[in-house]
């Protein structure tokens, strides 16, 4: 009878330590097939089959497939890199070998973090038992056995959570070939090559949504009918690059551009369809610098406003779980978008621009609108998440993420960077916005990049008439 008091007593002490030693255990790393990735345990959910979880460039993803057990793998994706055992796997075909090391390794690290935990566990239960038995002057016979009772305890508490309630995870995590198995998006189909000639001088690719393009300022002076379904402007910001250093760019943006409808996939614009802008990219072999403009449409960043605009508040459930789940499904389009980009033969520099806040404290200009200061800093924290994806997204892939500051030249300021509701593209970069954007990318390009380049300044006489 007293050994089952003494099961009983200790049992609270070794679920609490195996429920704490969850999350304090790191994640495991492990690499394979180009990326580095960290396996551990979700979040304890007292249930006995349920998903895992996928942290995605900080958004937290349920896997399509379910586990048993209350303890469920959880993956964080580190790094995207170029792998020349897989590029040499690829080349020779060898692809069984390749999808079996993903999903063996993925196995390995779960078991490793499984260890680790049980090991961290049996220590947060033995330090409290252990100042316990000295506190009550024990005899040592007698605080033996209650110490290793809790340690047998923690153990059996681990066993049946990761070996015998999840004992099927191992060999789930072995057949996973990719992530995409996990989260049920499948790999992006071959990019098909666009037609017309190669574009041998064209030395830099903008790629993206209607920032890219300049939507709503100077019009190209000669546009095509696609550059006019586009709203591609003669001030956006790929063009005030390509007069700094007189380069020629190809901008391929397009308003209502999103990753897969724009980007990865046509766009169709009325009566004009728009081929995927990374398709045009392999025109240009010898371009080295590919500039990346995503996200706000694949948010809806502009329903997102008008919805706030019209409502008492923009921080309701509705309209918060709706962006958390657009900006879940966007971080997924975007790997998929920064691992393409890495397969582009002339492994151009990559920069991801952020997105520029375009509300300041002052927002006395929109209060006609419906929107108020509080509305403001809602809009403004749903568009920092943005830029954080963003931001963790390019780093994790090797890019070259770009903040975008327009403080002191915001939508109430005198001089603002940002098109007002009167103009006609609302919350839009401005000639001086676009030249802005440029200007900081200007800075971020690489060293041999900007060796030759003529200086790109808003007080350039050259570019006076853009401020």
């Amino acid at each position: 009878m007293v050994a089952i008091a003494y099961a009983l007593v200790l049992s609270g002490p070794a679920v609490a330590a195996v429920w704490l030693a969850v999350p304090i255990v790191p994640l495991q790393p492990v690499s394979a097939a180009g990326q580095t990735v960290r396996v551990g345990a979700a979040p304890l959910d007292w249930s006995l089959s349920g998903p895992g979880q996928l942290d995605l460039f900080g958004q937290t993803i349920s896997t399509r497939a379910h586990f048993d057990g209350p303890i469920r793998p959880r993956l964080e994706l580190t790094r995207i890199r170029g792998d020349a055992e897989v590029a040499r796997l690829l080349r020779s075909g060898d692809h069984e070998r390749l999808t079996l090391e993903v999903g063996r390794k993925l196995a390995s690290g779960w078991v490793r973090y499984g260890a680790w935990e049980t090991a961290v566990a049996a220590g947060l239960v033995l330090l409290p038992l252990a100042a316990w038995t000295g506190l009550r002057r024990m005899p040592p016979g007698r605080a033996v056995r209650v110490l290793a009772g809790g340690l047998a305890l923690v153990t059996a508490v681990n066993a049946i959570g990761f070996y015998l309630l999840a004992s099927s995870t191992p060999q789930a995590l072995r057949d996973v070939r990719s992530l995409q198995d996990l989260v049920g998006d499948s790999p992006p189909d071959p990019v098909p090559r666009a037609e017309g000639p190669p574009l041998g001088d064209v030395r830099a690719v903008a790629l993206g949504d209607s920032t890219a393009a300049g939507t709503g300022n100077r019009p190209l002076p000669d546009p095509s009918d696609l550059d006019r379904a586009c709203d591609r402007s003669a001030d956006s910001y790929p063009q005030a690059l390509a007069r700094a250093n007189d380069w020629s760019v190809l901008n391929l943006a397009c308003s209502g551009a999103t990753v897969r409808d724009g980007v990865l996939g046509v766009q169709i614009l009325g009566e004009q369809v728009a081929p995927p802008q990374i398709a045009q990219v392999q025109r240009a072999a010898e371009a080295s610098v590919v500039l990346v403009s995503v996200g706000a449409n694949d948010v809806r960043w502009s329903d997102l406003v008008q919805l706030c605009a019209i409502s008492p508040s923009c921080d309701d459930r509705a309209s918060t779980a709706y962006f958390q789940d657009r900006l879940a499904r966007f971080a997924l389009d975007y790997r998929r978008l920064l691992r393409t980009l890495a397969t582009l033969p002339q492994h151009p520099t990559v920069v991801v621009n952020e997105y520029y806040d375009p509300f300041g404290t002052d927002v006395s200009c929109l209060e006609d609108e419906g929107l108020t200061r509080e509305k403001a800093e809602v809009l403004s924290s749903r568009l920092a998440a943005l830029n954080a994806v963003l931001r963790q997204g390019a780093e994790t892939a090797g890019s070259t993420p770009v903040k975008q500051n327009f403080e002191g030249h915001r939508l109430c300021s005198a001089q603002p960077y940002v098109q007002g509701s009167a103009d006609r593209a609302p919350l839009h970069p401005t000639a001086a916005g676009s030249l802005a954007i440029a200007l900081a990318d200007q800075k971020a390009l690489p060293v041999e990049t900007n060796a030759n380049r003529v200086p790109l300044s808003p007080s350039s006489c050259r570019y006076a008439r853009l401020v």
